[in-house]
């Protein structure tokens, strides 16, 4: 969450030079309001600014503390610094040195600002996009740390869904070693979510059985109105889980209603595997069953291609134990994060071997750089010159080399395609010697410093 601040207006100003700097005027009648109330608002508004700003720097996990390149080190600069030094120094602080769109004179216009000591300018232009994605890089790298604190007290929740009687009490009772939830051949005996905890080989998990999840017409056509709030609450398990297991009967056919599962489980941007449950129900079983299985799966829950696929029968424990340990699998590709160099290599390769293409008036999409954003699900964003010149079969191929090159199994990725304008050379802009190609020159710094504004 980013939150931007009103400027911080130092108390040395007066109030004229507030009121001008806002541009405020005192016009008698203006909307109505009168003077006196007008000019008690101006008195009050550096004040309430500087509050608001104060309390989100307090909320903030990291600062960025914008200065004006183009203006120059200024005594607010300088109170503002001391500040932030004197009251915050344990959060992260990037020092951002704004409307620098020239690479040569950015490194003059930042040169004042070493003088503030501990902090590191960073030369960037809002208005042309030069050094944002480096200062994104450098958000994200400081605020690994919060996240590694954070994750010492995270618990993964894994929710096992499916159709009515696939199994999926079952699972849940082999894994745990006892009978937690009602195991019946009458379809619908589990009425809600039941959270258990559970202790792995890799560590803690939290487990949610879910009720068997129909046809809404069957839903709505059985009149029942537990049924239907069970169903609702399948739904928002998958929405707390963050890793779900989707339960189909090995004899069974998957269905439209499969699929609309996978359809809610890939919209929420949640890990997945697929169980397999009854496997011991297959007759005549060989070493070419589960492949020929696996290709029918693959064809008809296309949404889940990155799914890994798991055999088990639950009733007799057989393989149970293989869910745990894929879901961990799957939960840590999740939280899985690329280096941006690493990233723009293999944005690089894929650009070599197949170029955006040109539209009918000859334009060609170009990808400046590519950076990961978030992680579960994993977030990639691309800047390029015009994200409507990237159809959505260039989009699926891009999202296809990523998954072949940097992994990813188990887990949906997201890609987003955001503007920038044309870059200079050292951006990786349309310069000579491009041919054409887009570059991608952002790197990494290895420095860990944070954000807020």
């Amino acid at each position: 969450m980013v939150v931007d601040t009103g400027g911080v207006i130092t108390v040395s100003k007066s109030k004229n030079e507030v009121m001008e700097e806002l541009a405020i005027t005192t016009t008698i009648g203006m909307e109505g309001i009168p003077l006196a109330s007008r000019e008690a608002a101006v008195a009050r508004m550096p004040s309430m600014i500087e509050r608001q700003a104060t309390a989100a720097v307090e909320e903030s996990s990291a600062i960025i503390f914008l200065v004006d390149g183009q203006a120059g080190l200024t005594a607010a600069d300088v109170e503002i610094a001391d500040w932030l030094r004197k009251h915050y120094s344990h959060k992260f602080v990037i020092l951002a040195v704004n409307k620098c769109e020239s690479p040569k004179k950015g490194i003059m216009q930042v040169s004042d600002f070493w003088t503030l000591g501990s902090f590191s300018p960073l030369p960037i232009s809002a208005l042309s996009g030069t050094g944002t994605g480096e200062l994104l890089d450098l958000v994200c790298s400081g605020l690994e740390d919060l996240h590694e604190e954070q994750d010492e007290d995270y618990v993964p929740a894994i929710s096992i869904v499916g159709r009515p009687n696939v199994g999926k009490s079952s699972i849940l009772n082999a894994l745990v070693g006892e009978d937690r939830t009602i195991v019946s051949p009458i379809s619908g005996t589990t009425r809600d979510a039941i959270d258990t905890e559970f202790t792995g080989p890799d560590g803690q998990f939290r487990l949610i059985d879910t009720a068997g999840i129909r046809k809404r017409a069957a839903v709505a056509s059985s009149g029942s109105t537990t049924e239907a709030l069970s169903v609702n609450r399948a739904f928002r398990a998958i929405r707390r889980s963050d890793v779900v297991a989707l339960v189909i009967e090995a004899m069974a056919c998957i269905t439209e209603q499969d699929f609309k599962i996978a359809e809610r489980i890939e919209k929420e941007g949640k890990g997945c595997l697929i169980v397999v449950n009854k496997w011991d129900t297959i007759p005549n079983k060989n070493q070419q069953s589960a492949v020929y299985y696996e290709q029918d799966v693959r064809e008809k829950l296309r949404i889940l291609q990155w799914a890994p696929i798991v055999y088990a029968t639950a009733i007799s424990g057989h393989s149970v134990d293989r869910v745990i340990v894929a879901a961990s699998e799957v939960e840590k590709e999740r939280s899985r994060r690329l280096s941006t160099a690493t990233l723009n290599q293999v944005v690089q390769e894929a650009l070599a071997f197949k170029s955006p293409p040109r539209t009918r008036g000859g334009k060609r999409g170009r990808i400046y750089y590519c950076t990961q954003a978030a992680i579960r699900p994993p977030t990639f964003v691309f800047f390029v010159n015009d994200a409507n010149l990237f159809p959505e079969t260039y989009r699926r191929y891009m999202e296809k080399q990523l998954r072949k090159d940097a992994g990813f199994p188990g887990t949906p990725i997201r890609l987003l395609w955001r503007n920038r304008r044309k870059m200079g050379k050292m951006d990786g802009g349309g310069g000579k010697g491009s041919g054409g190609r887009a570059q991608l020159s952002l790197k990494s710094r290895g420095r860990k410093l944070a954000l807020t504004s």
